[in-house]
This record gives C-alpha cells, structure tokens and sequence, in this order.
C-alpha cells in the first residue's frame, strides 16, 4: 500500500496538482467516550438556522391596502375611482357580469341621470343606458337640449342582475357607497332618478314611482341637492301611452328650467 502511495505522490509532483488531491486516510484512534442520544444531539447547522431566524430582519412589508371604503373615499376622479372598484365582487352580481358598468359623460355636468342597473347591452359594452331604453334616454335629453357626452348617465349598481330584473336592496347598498362617491366626485346641480330603485335607495323613499315622481326632493349631500324622480326609459317602452310620456316630459321640463333659472344655462 505505501508503495503504491509513494508511487501516485511522486507523478501527481511531476505534473505539478499534488494540492490537489487529499492524502490517504488514516483513521484516527479516540478514546472511549460516552454515547450521546441522538435526540440530545443539536448539529452545528441547527444551530446557525437558529441563529440566523433570531438575527434576521423581518422582511420588508409594501405599501398597505386600504380597506375597500377607505379606497373609495380616497379617490381624487372618477378615472381613479373607476379603477379602484371595477373588480368589485362584493356581491353575487360580480360573478355574473361580463363587464362592470361604471357611468360615462361630462365629469363636471350640472344634471346627473341616475338609473337602475345595467340590462344586457350595457353589460357587453360595459356602459349604460346603450339598449332601447338608451335610444329612448337619449332622444329625452335632445328634447331638454342636451347631447350625452353634456350630462352623466350611471346607475345605482354596476353590474347587471339575472334576466335584467330590478336590483334587490341588498344589492343595492353594496353598490351605494360607489354611486355616492360618484356624486361627491361630480358634484351636480340636479339629479334625474329613473325609476324607483334609485329613489328609494339615495332617498329611503319607499313610495312607489308612480306617486312620487314630478315632485321635488332633496339628498342630502354636498349642502342638499334637488332631486327630480320620473319614470324609467324602460317603463316608458312598456307603457307607452301618451300620458305616461306626458308626465316624463313635464318631469324633464321641471329639471332643465330649475337649471336655467339658477344656473343661467342648462349646460
């Protein structure tokens, strides 16, 4: 064996790696000692985990997320908002919709139109009032002298409810912190509710619409703003009767001369 050692050490100096290469083993002869459980056993690198877990700095924490009002309240525009709650899922609609249906219009605009809830074609394109019941809303204000893009048109909830029936109330309260930031944010002159849901849910006007509409009221935001309640677009299609549309077109009178007679202009 030391033979061939010498023999393999003496070629590994001729080629220059002898550092390389570790010298044959030789067992080292210990003294008796005492056999420690392997349980009381702690390893050199159990001990450096350790270490380094207690020394270690906590990792480092992001920006926090505001809760979800404090998010709505805090958006500075209508863009921001827009982007804060579009993927609201805070209710079963969410999970439904195709897309979310904001509002679209002048962000400054004197008269607000405030619906009920997006329909079919406003949840594929993802804006309101753009089905028949748009058409209708939209030859409305071209009677009151209005272009679209002069007004803002949303609704109380922003996704649409199954088989484009009436939003529950339950849905709707889950939706009225958005539509008042929305208010805050627009600041309008006169608010047009259309249809019953959204008297009853910025007013807590049971009432039906029926009895209410064609008279004043006040919410109770931004030092009070006059409210005018009229007939849904959709009504008005179903029950398309000459007085029906009488009462919508007196309601829509009463908004737009409250506009000109204290604003001036009805723009």
């Amino acid at each position: 064996m030391s033979g061939h050692f010498h023999h393999w050490r003496d070629t590994l100096q001729d080629l220059g790696v002898i550092g390389l290469v570790p010298p044959p083993y030789q067992p080292e002869v210990l003294p008796d000692t005492p056999v420690v459980p392997q349980k009381n056993i702690v390893t050199q690198q159990g001990v450096l985990e350790k270490t380094i877990a207690k020394s270690a700095p906590p990792p480092p924490s992001g920006p926090k997320a505001l809760p979800p009002q404090e998010r709505v309240e805090a958006a500075g525009s209508l863009a921001e908002l827009e982007a804060c709650i579009q993927g609201c899922l805070a209710c079963p609609l969410g999970a439904g919709r195709m897309k979310f249906v904001f509002g679209e219009g002048d962000p400054g605009a004197r008269i607000l139109f405030v619906g009920e809830g997006p329909g079919r074609d406003e949840d594929l394109q993802g804006r309101p009032f753009v089905g028949k019941a748009g058409e209708l809303l939209d030859r409305m204000l071209g009677a009151m002298g209005f272009e679209r893009n002069q007004v803002y048109i949303c609704n109380v909830v922003k996704c649409r409810p199954p088989d484009n029936r009436t939003p529950t109330p339950a849905e709707a309260q889950r939706c009225l912190p958005y539509l008042r930031r929305q208010i805050e944010l627009i600041r309008p002159s006169v608010i047009v509710t259309l249809g019953a849901t959204p008297l009853r849910e910025l007013l807590g006007v049971a009432a039906g619409i029926t009895r209410i509409r064609g008279q004043w009221q006040t919410l109770d935001m931004l030092g009070g703003i006059p409210v005018m309640p009229t007939f849904h677009p959709a009504y008005v299609l179903r029950q398309y009767t000459q007085d029906v549309r009488r009462a919508v077109w007196a309601d829509l009178q009463a908004a737009r001369n409250w506009l000109s007679e204290n604003h001036g202009t009805t723009k």
